[in-house]
């Protein structure tokens, strides 16, 4: 028997959406046929981009900076990216008990995850700009701005983590006579140590990508210093290559080595 095929039916929700859809291509291309090019050629221009970019990552060269300089700005980078991850996860650890609804009473955990909500939802570059103009432009205020932000993620993320455990292993050492600190230590947090690494670094991995832009933005150094001026002062696009390779590189070697631990704590649980 031959298969008959079923058509969709034609639902509002289907029309709205090829509507939408259709809206935004002839916007799209409204756009693209107003654009006021300033006599730029676009096939050239295209032609241009793309040899830019096979020379910069074709032939990575540093030129203003050797390679060991480079690296040693990637270690003050690193550092800043460490400093703030290992601030916000100590703060977070303990405000994410406070957030958690099975560790905390109803209204305080209601009073801190509103208050982290508030300050993650201001960008960290505003943070860091606010703090500036106490502590002056530079790593001091990059930290602490950074660190501000990496604590309201990490108790969205720690308390979240905490509310998956299960409230029967808690009755029970409720009902055993154990008090708050001996149902944190004993359940919440070896139950939860997996989650919260990785978090852990993924907030890094976060405040790593930060640390670059604030290189630049806040005066806090490092390589994304250094990337700013390849960029923007020198102009030289062998020395972006060779700086985005190095970052590359880390990057790899950072997401290896988050992967290996998860890996053995997950074996030893």
């Amino acid at each position: 028997m031959n298969a008959v095929k079923m058509k969709k039916p034609f639902n509002k929700q289907a029309m709205v959406i090829r509507l939408t859809l259709t809206a935004l291509a002839a916007l799209t291309l409204y756009a693209f046929a107003t654009f006021d090019y300033k006599e730029i050629q676009f096939i050239e221009a295209v032609l241009q981009t793309v040899q830019t970019v096979k020379t910069m990552f074709f032939h990575p060269f540093f030129k203003h900076i050797s390679l060991i300089e480079a690296i040693q700005h990637l270690t003050i980078t690193i550092g800043l990216a460490f400093l703030t991850t290992l601030f916000g996860a100590v703060i977070a650890l303990f405000l994410g008990l406070l957030a958690a609804n099975n560790l905390s009473n109803r209204k305080l955990s209601m009073l801190v995850k509103a208050i982290v909500a508030f300050i993650r939802a201001v960008p960290t570059v505003l943070w860091v700009l606010i703090f500036a103009v106490a502590a002056g432009l530079g790593s001091v205020a990059a930290v602490i701005g950074m660190t501000f932000h990496s604590v309201s993620y990490l108790v969205k993320a720690y308390s979240e983590s905490f509310e998956e455990l299960d409230n029967g292993v808690i009755e029970s050492l409720k009902a055993s006579g154990a008090n708050w600190v001996q149902i944190v230590f004993q359940a919440v947090l070896p139950s939860s140590v997996s989650y919260l690494i990785s978090w852990t670094f993924m907030r890094f991995e976060i405040n790593f990508a930060v640390a670059l832009a604030m290189g630049a933005a806040a005066g806090a150094g490092g390589i994304g210093y250094d990337m700013f001026m390849a960029s923007s002062y020198y102009y030289d696009v062998r020395e972006i290559g060779a700086i985005t390779y190095l970052i590359l590189a880390f990057a790899i070697g950072l997401e290896f080595i988050a992967g290996r631990m998860k890996k053995k704590l997950r074996n030893h649980q």
